[in-house]
């Protein structure tokens, strides 16, 4: 045999090695960032999430607060009658 064809061969041989090894070490790397990235989008939605319940809780909490102020400003429109009707003034 000749040398050189040796020696081409095992360098072939080896370059398919490695380049495997390195590709698998890539891939698994990959994966590795790939679950990192993965558990922060799903942390990101879980907050998401958490956010719109509260943002649905505080319309509700507005929602009574403006209802409970309408009555209050009726009330007080009711008052002011009936003080003006005391005072003599008679406008309602």
């Amino acid at each position: 045999m000749d040398w050189t064809a040796v020696i081409a061969a095992a360098a072939a041989i080896s370059g398919i090695v490695l380049g495997w090894l390195g590709r698998s070490r890539a891939i698994r790397e990959d994966g590795a960032e790939d679950g990192e990235l993965r558990a922060s989008v799903e942390y990101i939605a879980r907050g998401v999430d958490d956010l719109r319940v509260e943002i649905r809780s505080q319309g509700q909490r507005y929602d009574m607060l403006a209802e409970r102020v309408t009555r209050v400003e009726e009330s007080a429109k009711q008052a002011h009658r009936r003080i003006d009707r005391l005072e003599g003034r008679g406008d309602g």
